[in-house]
């Protein structure tokens, strides 16, 4: 590498080693003492930096919120377990919305900072990692035959009844939180999203087809050739299991 492209990677690492100081410096500043306490002072005091200088790696405040939000995503994706094959794939949809709650109650003021204004932090790498190993639970259970709704559906109620609890119970008095309220809205979500039976008796391509095939006389959307070409279609998928 030629001298000044390295003179240039040390600046890039030198400026990127500083930004992620200011980050962590803000995101402590939020859980030691809440948001008001994250100012462009007291953020550059703790960072060990002069104010000016927070400037010249976030456009403003609100940037710099933002980046903490994306940090915050980051953290939580790291406490993330994923099981690609889960015994019990209603189970692991319960310890994936539990751990999405352990994690705001544990971090309110960080949780609020990312959840409680619509889209902030939610186009970072971070969060959208995080909502892939969500589908893949989603996916597994539809493959199940477990769903009961679509899965953009149920991504949206199991984002939303974790994010409601959290929320809700962070804005209760402290002797009013009571732990059945987390376990309500939990068994809620999974009675939205699940059925109680599987649908598919066997798991895999062949038995769903089986399963819509055994349905499909009862299908009126569909006109009588949308039908028999459609039953064309799952009986090859059905003969391959």
């Amino acid at each position: 590498m030629a001298p000044g492209a390295k003179d240039e990677a040390a600046s890039v690492g030198g400026r990127e080693l500083i930004r992620r100081r200011v980050i962590e410096a803000a995101a402590d500043l939020l859980a030691r003492e809440g948001r008001d306490a994250v100012t462009t002072r007291a953020v550059a005091a703790a960072a060990g930096l002069q104010p000016p200088a927070i400037y010249r790696h976030f456009a403003d405040m609100d940037a710099l919120l933002e980046a903490v939000a994306e940090h915050g995503y980051a953290t939580f994706l790291a406490a993330k377990r994923v099981d690609p094959h889960p015994a019990d794939p209603i189970e692991d949809l319960r310890a994936g919305w539990d751990l999405a709650v352990e994690f705001g109650l544990a971090n309110p003021a960080l949780y609020v900072l990312m959840y409680g204004e619509p889209r902030r932090g939610t186009t970072s790498a971070a969060f959208q990692a995080g909502m892939e190993i969500l589908l893949g639970r989603i996916r597994r259970l539809a493959a199940g035959g477990w769903l009961r709704v679509d899965e953009r559906l149920a991504a949206a109620l199991i984002h939303a009844t974790a994010r409601g609890a959290v929320l809700t119970w962070l804005s209760l008095p402290a002797d009013q939180r009571d732990p059945a309220l987390l376990t309500a809205m939990r068994e809620s979500m999974v009675t939205a999203v699940t059925n109680e039976k599987p649908a598919v008796q066997d798991a895999g391509p062949a038995g769903a087809a089986r399963a819509l095939r055994a349905a499909l006389h009862e299908q009126t959307t569909l006109s009588g050739a949308e039908r028999h070409l459609l039953g064309e279609w799952l009986d090859r998928l059905a003969a391959d299991g």
